[in-house]
């Protein structure tokens, strides 16, 4: 494991060159006089944080002060081009996808969008594998495990049709309709050989737990498919934003004379007087047991990354020159489920299609690999009794804190898709503010105020 991985979580990545992007001078301003006359004080930059403020200027032309500890605004979508004219996400890899009409509208205020489904491989090792990786062979296969998975790793399968897949998994899948972890809810959709290919281990490196220290939720929400379909979503509607992600907050908050931002800007040090800004209301977007540990409660736990980047080169000789661009693995994403390396994935940002075209035709390329942590930048919440346990006691607390509303996936203590932390914003803010949702003006009354979001995907 890289040695830097108790140490400084930007050590392994270039975060000295971020171009691409623009930005207010004045939202490096620190809390001036300018920030006194708001109605609303808003924590936080990212996705739940610019809603907020977008849809109080726009719906209400309400004033806000958003601040946000980071140099940058976007939260963990924030992307940039790195010193090699790449376009790469500081805090792994995103792909938009979403089933929800209202949310592929209201991003499609704010970015052109070009078609893109992700496709997820697996490199499994095997001594006659195709691909080789650190002096070892694999072979790459896709994830979520379909028919032509199977077919790969276990050849005598011969599997040619839905029903053969069917009757294969059927054979092997255990009886249970009440799983009582992650490793009992595998083992009834996959049955043992590929719960132990490919998501035993794979567990373990992400959560620093097997699946059967998990709630069986951990594991359901990756299908076992007994088609072909390779595309790790299935959503309606799949893109990538033209010109980043970065581009849509910018879009959405910059240039609007109701929305102030100050970056740099840490909320715990400045509470009392972010507070007493506020003319309605502070919205927190944080991690809510970072807003009460002054009340001496235990943390909730959460997993982190690291992001350790390598910048690579094709052949140089004449002999292997040729018009086709370098790429250092088939695939965007090339996840690790075995125990043989410790990184989980690496990513290949040039396989984006968004890339900018200098980018694309580029004889080099930059990969990131990525491993799991404990310590660092709250990513996923551990979903496990004890901590639903005690994020109730901070629920409950929250619902009871006068002037101040909580918003977003750290809020909640879940992991939230993209599209949900849209959809969970927009309609937190209608409840609120008691806005009408969109579109049904007429008969908000009867409307439920909130969608089911369904399961995230989690750590892909």
């Amino acid at each position: 494991m890289p040695r830097a991985l108790d140490g400084d979580e930007w050590a392994g990545v270039d975060v000295s060159c971020r171009r691409g992007n623009d930005h207010d001078p004045s939202w490096f301003a620190g809390l001036d006089a300018r920030c006194e006359d708001v109605d609303l004080v808003i924590v936080g930059a990212g996705i739940s944080g610019c809603v907020f403020a977008e849809r109080a200027s726009r719906e209400l032309g309400l004033r806000s002060l958003v601040v946000d500890k980071r140099d940058h605004i976007g939260g963990n979508c924030y992307d940039f081009i790195n010193a090699k004219g790449f376009r790469v996400s500081q805090y792994g890899v995103h792909l938009f996808h979403t089933k929800h009409a209202r949310v592929w509208e209201y991003v499609n205020r704010f970015s052109a969008w070009m078609a893109y489904e992700h496709r997820v491989k697996a490199a499994i090792e095997r001594e006659d594998g195709e691909y080789e990786h650190g002096g070892k062979r694999y072979r790459v296969v896709p994830v979520p495990p379909n028919r032509d998975t199977i077919n790969a790793l276990y050849p005598e399968a011969n599997l040619t049709s839905d029903e053969d897949a069917r009757a294969w998994l059927d054979a092997r899948r255990t009886k249970n309709d009440e799983p009582k972890n992650g490793e009992e809810s595998a083992l009834t959709r996959a049955g043992p050989e590929l719960y132990e290919a490919i998501f035993k281990y794979y567990t373990k490196k992400q959560w620093d737990k097997y699946p059967e220290e998990l709630d069986a939720s951990v594991l359901a929400r990756i299908p076992v498919r007994e088609n072909t379909d390779d595309r790790y979503f299935s959503d309606e509607h799949q893109a990538l934003p033209r010109d980043g992600y970065t581009r849509i907050f910018e879009n959405m908050i910059m240039g609007d004379p109701n929305i102030l931002v100050r970056l740099n800007v840490d909320f715990f040090e400045n509470k009392d007087v972010l507070q007493k800004m506020a003319r309605k209301f502070v919205v927190f977007t944080g991690p809510i047991d970072a807003y009460y540990a002054s009340q001496g409660l235990p943390k909730l736990e959460y997993r982190s990354l690291r992001f350790f980047e390598e910048y690579h080169e094709g052949a140089g000789d004449e002999d292997t020159k040729n018009d086709e661009p370098f790429f250092y693995q088939p695939c965007l994403q090339l996840n690790y489920p075995g125990p043989e390396v410790e990184h989980t994935r690496i990513v290949e940002y040039k396989h984006k299609p968004n890339q900018p075209r200098a980018a694309r035709e580029h004889r080099g390329t930059v990969i990131f690999r990525e491993y799991s942590c404990d310590h660092g930048e709250p990513y996923y919440p551990v979903p496990n009794p004890a901590n639903r346990e005690l994020y109730e006691k901070y629920r409950e607390m929250a619902s009871k804190e006068p002037g101040v509303v909580f918003v977003g996936r750290l809020a909640s203590y879940k992991y939230f898709n993209m599209d949900q932390a849209f959809l969970n914003a927009l309609e937190i803010f209608d409840d609120v503010m008691d806005v009408p949702k969109e579109g049904e003006r007429s008969n908000s009354a009867t409307a439920p105020k909130f969608t089911d979001l369904g399961e995230p995907d989690g750590p892909k």
